[in-house]
């Protein structure tokens, strides 16, 4: 995927390095241009030392008369070599410009002639955004086909809070792969999709979890989600943005993700239960902070609801992928998770590996499927394994409903 990342003048460019570098992990090839007022907040050096591309800073910017001609059409170039051109942080300025077609640089000049798709993610204070004139330039980019990413509310640089926050630029990046995505082959699937870890309190303040981060999951889900399907991602407790197209219910403790797991069970074909759920929780939690004193303190713990063994015996129909979290023994315990659990295939990971795993963008999973066949997927960001992690599921319920 190629994309132009337009950089306006506002607060918020210092997030488009970060916007930079979620597209390249997505596997994007960048090409920053940024305008006269995004580099008084950040450098061109920035964005060139990230993405590995020169980055283009103005219609002319050379003065040989050969450099001067070929610039002048280097935007023409661009917007044809691009699939995407997304605009973070998109001003008020910028916004006015394009709805009225003035071109006076390479970004606004770069937009009359882009054919591809264009996506906006304003940022500016709360009453540049719901001023009028602002709100009647978004409706009429809207209308003629530019996707906006609507600003969230927060404390913004000025002071005050309310909408005019650059979305989370994790969110932009999943929002310009699911656009951009060309496989629609999920389209007809809705894929119910478990992340993160779960917290079962001892106390108001403290509670018994794991490490895991929910990367794996959301990147799941919002696979799903650029393929078409209708995502729903029950999380856990976890620091990541909501995945862009994707239906989120959060959860904290294995009770309550049950619970949304049942009960979203009827709509789903697909469920993927790759949350880490914790395996106990505590008995008579106190309703007070338990005080630390020289006493020994013992917990009585009780195994929590077995979400994936639930789902086993009512998945009827669908398609039930579990995971496998182990230190040892891989093939083993995946084989013994699919038996006794009722799944169709189980994804197995060995977690005490470094750089992979828990906590990790990378991952190195072996797919054990109820057909006995068993693939290895070769080390790669969490995003590349959940989409090959689909691509083999469908392939698996084709091979299970041909015998059936």
């Amino acid at each position: 995927m190629k994309v132009v990342l337009g950089v306006g003048g506002g607060i918020a460019a210092y997030k488009a390095a970060e916007l930079a570098r979620a597209l390249m992990d997505q596997g994007a090839r960048v090409q920053v241009v940024m305008t006269a007022s995004a580099r008084q907040f950040i450098q061109p050096l920035t964005f060139a030392a990230l993405t590995g591309n020169k980055v283009i800073t103005g219609l002319f910017s050379s003065q040989s008369p050969e450099d001067v001609l070929a610039s002048s059409v280097e935007h023409i170039r661009v917007a044809q070599e691009n699939e995407v051109l997304v605009v973070a942080p998109a001003t008020a300025d910028l916004m006015a410009k394009f709805t009225h077609g003035l071109a006076d640089d390479f970004l606004t000049t770069l937009y009359l002639a882009f054919q591809g798709k264009v996506i906006l993610a304003p940022a500016m204070n709360t009453a540049m955004w719901e001023h009028p004139a602002t709100r009647d330039n978004v409706e009429r980019l809207a209308a003629r086909g530019n996707f906006i990413l609507p600003p969230e509310e927060g404390l913004l640089a000025c002071g005050t809070t309310g909408a005019g926050r650059l979305p989370d630029p994790q969110r932009i990046a999943d929002a310009v792969v699911t656009l951009a995505h060309p496989r629609k082959d999920l389209d007809s699937e809705t894929i119910l999709v478990t992340a993160g870890p779960t917290q079962e309190a001892i106390d108001p303040v403290r509670f018994i979890s794991n490490k895991s981060s929910g990367k794996m999951g959301y990147s799941l889900a919002h696979a799903a989600a650029a393929r078409g399907a209708r995502a729903i991602l029950v999380s856990g407790p976890t620091n990541l943005p909501d995945p862009y197209g994707v239906e989120m219910i959060r959860v904290r403790d294995a009770r309550e993700m049950r619970d949304a797991v049942m009960g979203k069970l009827k709509d789903a074909t697909i469920i993927i239960k790759s949350a880490a759920v914790a395996d106990y929780f505590v008995l008579n939690q106190s309703t007070q902070k338990i005080k630390k004193t020289s006493a020994r303190l013992s917990l009585e713990l009780d195994p929590t609801p077995d979400i994936l063994a639930e789902v086993g015996r009512n998945k009827g129909d669908r398609l039930l992928i579990g995971f496998a979290a182990e230190t040892q023994n891989l093939l083993e315990e995946g084989r013994r998770k699919m038996n006794t659990k009722n799944c169709d295939m189980v994804v197995a990971n060995l977690v005490n590996q470094e750089g992979i795993g828990f906590e990790s963008d990378r991952n190195k999973v072996t797919l054990v499927m109820s057909t006995g066949e068993v693939v290895s997927l070769p080390e790669a960001a969490k995003h590349d394994i959940a989409h090959q992690i689909l691509d083999h599921a469908m392939r698996l319920r084709l091979a299970i409903f041909s015998k059936a």
